[in-house]
């Protein structure tokens, strides 16, 4: 079996603190351009990059890796970057325990729906104004936290939910004029992908988690729609697919085990269920 290897500890030196902030150039060589295996973190991570080229592998998906890009990177995906040249950039690593002592509420990291815990998960494509705009920002935060001034994480964390404000305005989520319907939609959105990650390996219809959310089925796609662009069913079905990657590539599980893990009554229909969603069969993506 091959285990996922997880980073737990943002900035050894400073775990109390759980706030790391770098320049890419210098992972990079700290490396000495090597490519990382595969691997997850407890904590956010923010990349905001000015140059590079390769790949980024996200939860099994492949994305480009190149100029005035924004990641966004939650607690427990599985990725791993592939550098064909130095990269320039900020890397920012942060724990929800730095949120919590920084007064930045975990809700705020929900309702600005940057970040995602599985799934597709693209970068954010900066013009060269957004790119020096996040740039001046991230290197005030770069001087304080590499200072010895006196109160320097309160500084950082004050700057670091700034960043993530201006990053959100970039994304620019479908807007609605009526701003009580649009904060009912983040409210509910917020509930159902707690829900879903509490209940995917039981639950695969959309019908499951209206229900208990006390909603119609229609109402749930279209305020999920509306906020995400993906239907519910996706998102159930994202979710699902990711776990099994994950299993498929990490684990010694036979099949039978992972589809009863995963809320299949038999193996073959966790396999064309997979099949249905990835195109290929669960044994091709194991080769």
């Amino acid at each position: 079996m091959t285990e996922i290897k997880t980073y737990k500890i943002v900035a050894p030196a400073q775990e109390q603190h759980a706030f790391e902030i770098k320049r890419m150039e210098t992972i990079y060589e700290k490396n000495q351009g090597q490519t990382d295996e595969p691997h997850r973190h407890d904590y956010f991570i923010v990349l905001l990059v000015e140059t590079a080229a390769g790949k980024h592998l996200i939860d099994f998906n492949e994305f480009v890796l190149e100029d005035r890009q924004l990641w966004f990177i939650s607690p427990g995906q599985v990725h791993q970057i592939m550098e064909r040249k130095k990269s320039v950039g900020i890397a920012l690593s942060f724990s929800r325990q730095f949120m919590l002592e920084n007064g930045i509420d975990y809700r705020f990291i929900e309702d600005l729906y940057l970040f995602h815990d599985f799934g597709y998960t693209p970068p954010l494509r900066l013009t060269a104004e957004e790119l020096s705009e996040l740039q001046d920002i991230a290197e005030k935060m770069f001087a304080y936290f590499h200072s010895d001034k006196k109160f320097r994480y309160h500084a950082v964390g004050a700057w670091l939910k700034l960043l993530l404000i201006h990053s959100h305005s970039i994304c620019a989520l479908q807007q609605d004029s009526n701003t009580q319907k649009v904060q009912a939609s983040v409210t509910l959105l917020r509930n159902f992908k707690a829900l879903l990650e509490e209940k995917y390996k039981d639950w695969h219809q959309v019908q499951q988690y209206a229900e208990a959310l006390n909603i119609t089925s229609d109402y749930l796609n279209t305020s999920i729609k509306a906020l995400t662009g993906k239907r519910t069913k996706e998102h159930i079905q994202s979710r699902i697919i990711v776990a099994a990657k994950r299993l498929l590539r990490f684990s010694d599980f036979p099949m039978k085990t992972i589809a009863y893990q995963l809320g299949f009554s038999e193996p073959a229909n966790f396999s064309q269920f997979f099949k249905k969603c990835t195109g290929i069969a669960p044994s091709k993506f194991i080769k």
